[in-house]
């Protein structure tokens, strides 16, 4: 408990989001690519996030800890998002995000023998994986507008955003992933891994 508390916390947080910084550049996109359905697909999106949220955190509740109302880690991410308005970058980040959650919450499952704990771990799982999907699917098609030049400055800035991101999460939440089992090289490893094959499609012929 003590291991994993705070980051299980932190990551409450993280999933309780009104979702409304990312509807107004989903609505702006939307219209600029023609596609007025995507809004829609973007709400759900954050519907099965603050489903996330509300699970952990009727589980921290019945624990009898209290909620954290302020992380320095979901501070810092709220104030980025806020200043984004770019679908892309809203898009990169959240594959980045939802691909460490998928390390984070198989780290928790495993740290656990608590089985609803474990059984939220796993909604979460099979959430995130398709969640992912839906993201790159999103990127794919941002990503193929762009000319040669842009698509190489882009990959760089990605790889950037990657980096700085999965050190902030493992300085972070180090101690609950290896009470998981997964030390410092395995996760830098993981998610490189899910990262880079999740984005293939960069390398691959338009």
């Amino acid at each position: 408990k003590e291991d994993i508390l705070y980051s299980l916390k932190a990551w409450q947080l993280g999933e309780t989001s009104d979702g409304s910084h990312l509807m107004a550049p989903a609505v702006k996109y939307s219209k600029r690519v023609n596609e007025p359905e995507y809004p829609e697909a973007v709400k759900l999106f954050i519907t099965e996030e603050q489903k996330h949220g509300n699970n952990l955190g009727k589980y921290i509740d019945l624990l009898g800890e209290k909620r954290l109302k302020k992380d320095w880690g979901d501070t810092l991410f709220r104030k980025i998002r806020y200043l984004n308005t770019s679908m892309e970058l809203w898009t990169i980040t959240v594959i980045i995000v939802e691909s460490a959650a998928q390390v984070f919450y198989k780290a928790l499952h495993d740290a656990t023998d608590c089985a609803l704990l474990k059984g939220i771990c796993n909604d979460i799982l099979i959430d995130e994986a398709h969640h992912i999907k839906f993201q790159n699917e999103r990127m794919f098609m941002i990503f193929k507008e762009k000319n040669f030049y842009n698509k190489a400055i882009s990959i760089g800035l990605y790889a950037m955003l990657f980096f700085a991101t999965i050190h902030a999460i493992w300085f972070a939440h180090g101690k609950a992933l290896q009470a998981g089992g997964v030390n410092k090289s395995g996760f830098m490893n993981q998610m490189y891994y899910r990262f880079f094959k999740s984005m293939q499609f960069l390398h691959a012929p338009q």
